[in-house]
This record gives C-alpha cells, sequence and structure tokens, in this order.
C-alpha cells in the first residue's frame, strides 16, 4: 500500500499472538483482573478514553465498557469517580468522552479553536451566552430546562434548536462550563473553574506546535485501541486539524522516536499495524497469560476493542456491525447486539434489552458464530456464568430468555 511505502515492519506476529496481545492490553485477558475504582483509573490511563454514547437499550456504554473489565463491576464507581471526586472528566475526545482529568489541559488547543468557531455560531445564542453564563454562576449547576427562553433557531443539518442549549453547547465545548452531573441523558453544567482543581484549571496547553499535540494524540490513540490500523479512519475522529496525511506523518515520526512499532500480521499482506512500545514491552512478561475462562464476557458496541471493525475481521474472523441505527427489515441481528467473547474468541452475538420496571435482562436473540461447538458443556456453563454476571452488573433481577432461543 503506497500511503504505508515509509514504513517497515518491525516484527511479524502470528494472528494469534496479535488477538492475544489486543486482548491483553484491553485488560481483556485475563478476564476481569481489574479490581474497584482503582481498577477503572488503570484502564483509563492505559486506553486514554472510553466513548460515550446517549444510547441506552441495555446500559450506558461506559459501564457496560467497564462491566467487561472490572471485577464485580458497582456503576456508582464510575458516577463517583466522574462527578464527585472529579478523577475522570466528561468531555470530548474522540467524540463524547470520559478520560483522566489530568488530561484536561491536552485539550487546550480545541477549546481555542472552539472559541474561534462556535458550535452554533448564531446572533441570538452569541448574545445569550453572557446571560447562561451568569445564571450558574448564582445558581450552581443547571441544565437547558432550567433556563428561560423557549426561542428555537435552525441547528446542524437544519434541526431546531433550543437557544439556551445551543449556547449551553457552545460554552461546552469552549471551556467555560463542564458537565457536574447526569439525570438519566440529562447533562447539567456548572463553571469550569468550580469543577475542576485548581491547578488543572490553570495549567496551559503544554505544546508549542500543532505537530506537538498530533504526536501526543495519536500515540494516546494507538493505545486506546491497543494494535491500531492506520486506516481505519473513524477510530481517528476528534484529533484537531488531522487528516490522513497528518496521521501518517505523525505515525512516522512517532516510530523514528521509538515510541511506536510497526508491526505486520501473518497472513495480512501489505497491511501494517501500529503498537506503543511500551505497552510491547509490558507484554513480554503476560505472554504466558492463561487465556481459559468460566464465563463469557459482554461487549457493548462502541467498546475500545470494537472501534476498529475490520481489524477485529481480520484478527478474530469476526465482523461486526452496529445495526442501531439501520431499519428494521435491513437488520441481519438485532439493534442493540452485543458480541460475546469467550477468553480468545468471539463465541456468539446477543441482542439483549434491560427492562427497568420489572428489573428484567431480557434476551430477545441469540445467534452462534459458526465453527463453535455448541455441545461442549463448559461452553454452556461460562455462558450461563457470564450472565448471571452480567444480570449482577446491570441491577436485574431476573434474566429472561426467549424460548426459541438456544442460548443456555
Amino acid at each position: 500500500m503506497s500511503a504505508l511505502k515509509h514504513f517497515d515492519a518491525e516484527i511479524i506476529l502470528s494472528r494469534r499472538e496479535a488477538r492475544r496481545f489486543m486482548l491483553w492490553q484491553q485488560y481483556l485477558l485475563p478476564a476481569h483482573s481489574l479490581e474497584g475504582k482503582e481498577g477503572i483509573r488503570s484502564y483509563y490511563q492505559r486506553v486514554g478514553c472510553v466513548q460515550f454514547d446517549p444510547v441506552n437499550v441495555v446500559g450506558w456504554s461506559p459501564h457496560l465498557v467497564l462491566q467487561a473489565r472490572v471485577r464485580d463491576y458497582q456503576p456508582h464507581w464510575l458516577e463517583e469517580l466522574l462527578y464527585r471526586e472529579r478523577r475522570l472528566w466528561d468531555g470530548w475526545d474522540k467524540v463524547q468522552s470520559i478520560y483522566p482529568v489530568e488530561d484536561y489541559p491536552f485539550f487546550a488547543l480545541r477549546r481555542e479553536e472552539n472559541r474561534r468557531n462556535h458550535w452554533l455560531p448564531h446572533e441570538q445564542v452569541l448574545q445569550f451566552q453572557p446571560r447562561v453564563l451568569d445564571l450558574i454562576r448564582q445558581r450552581g449547576a443547571l441544565s437547558s430546562l432550567d433556563l428561560e427562553t423557549s426561542h428555537h433557531i435552525d441547528g446542524w443539518w437544519g434541526v431546531p434548536v433550543r437557544v439556551e442549549r445551543a449556547a449551553l453547547e457552545n460554552l461546552y465545548n469552549m471551556g467555560e462550563i463542564g458537565i457536574h452531573h447526569r439525570v438519566g441523558t440529562r447533562r447539567y453544567f456548572d463553571l469550569t473553574d468550580r469543577l475542576l482543581p485548581a491547578e488543572i484549571h490553570a495549567a496551559k496547553s503544554p505544546f508549542d506546535r500543532l505537530e506537538d499535540y498530533h504526536d501526543w494524540h495519536v500515540l494516546r490513540r494507538v493505545g486506546g485501541m491497543g494494535l491500531a490500523s492506520p486506516m481505519a479512519g473513524e477510530a481517528w475522529g476528534g484529533i484537531l486539524g488531522m487528516k490522513s496525511q497528518e496521521r501518517l506523518t505523525s505515525l512516522r515520526r512517532l516510530v523514528e522516536r521509538g515510541d511506536l512499532m510497526a508491526v505486520g500480521v501473518e497472513g495480512l499482506e501489505g497491511k501494517l499495524l501500529f503498537l506503543r512500545r511500551g505497552d510491547w514491552q509490558a507484554w513480554q512478561d503476560n505472554r504466558g497469560v492463561n487465556s481459559e475462562a468460566d464465563r463469557v464476557i459482554f461487549l457493548p458496541p462502541l467498546d475500545n476493542l470494537l472501534w476498529q471493525r475490520e481489524v477485529i475481521r481480520w484478527l478474530f474472523d469476526f465482523h461486526y456491525i452496529w445495526e442501531v441505527y439501520k431499519p428494521p427489515a435491513t437488520r441481519q441481528f438485532g439493534a442493540y447486539t452485543l458480541p460475546v467473547l469467550l477468553g480468545e474468541q468471539f463465541i456468539a452475538r446477543c441482542d439483549a434489552v434491560l427492562e427497568r420496571r420489572s428489573k428484567t435482562l431480557n434476551i430477545r436473540g441469540w445467534w452462534w458464530e459458526s465453527g463453535v461447538n455448541k455441545g461442549d458443556g463448559r461452553l454452556r456453563a461460562a455462558v450461563r456464568n457470564g450472565l448471571t454476571a452480567f444480570q449482577a452488573a446491570l441491577g436485574a433481577e431476573k434474566v429472561e430468555i426467549g424460548a426459541d432461543l438456544d442460548v443456555v
């Protein structure tokens, strides 16, 4: 591939070692090796950010990411780290994301850009922004429903948006306000200087040049994926001022400095992946980790492991498409189908919904992957154990499986 002509593979991995490294780097091998809030912080320190998404069919995506990695995960642990202890920040990285609060100064260039180019530069919105700041300063954390105007303007794609919501979004993107807490999907905002530790709020951007910022963010993003394809465009989103050429240039600088390694994989001719040298060195002490697991793991569609669907297909022979935004008649599986992982292998897909009133985890669809020995008693036991753990992490009191489904 001509775009990669300036890179040479430093090592060649077997597909199995590439899989095992990726799972280990993502804290999925061995399963549930993290514990408590310190385990959550360890995960965020390694991957940089976890994507947030408002779709809540079976649980919030960040909670689903963590229940797959943290033993006996409790959702209130993440809430406390975010909104009480402020060790994590509810902000913007790849998209809306959660990341370690100490990384806040590294996004200063983006906030400066957002001050120059507002999310919605409508005159009525810009005039309302000082009023919003005054109200928050006087009354504390507020949501858009707490503000008095009900005027609408044309938002993105021509969709009407309330002036107060647009003003909050502009101020949020500029860094004037941050998310104090959430109630469901509703965000409550407060002044950033009341949310962040003083030394973090006052810190300046550590970057004198855009390319220095690019190198920091590319290195961080590679860590967010474990093994990164330079061509997985959607996985590289949110890096200010970066298109494919800037990405390749940054990758080249990081390889030349020794921060990244370019690696090949047996059977994937003409393709290169990138990993952090520090992760690879740490892997050398963990290569013998046992991949046997006594329970399956349910991964959300936006899990870090799944950011690069093509890489997952290359390494795991698992072709996954998130179908939540597809018309029902065109879906092959379910709207919110969860990949089911056992050890090093994706064994099934599960369409589930959490019925909150009855506290029931409802399994509406289950599709075994081809080649899986469905008659293996240990496999069936692992599915039962995984469902029990998943039920507990979601706070469900029971599991209901469709009568026509071959699950346990």
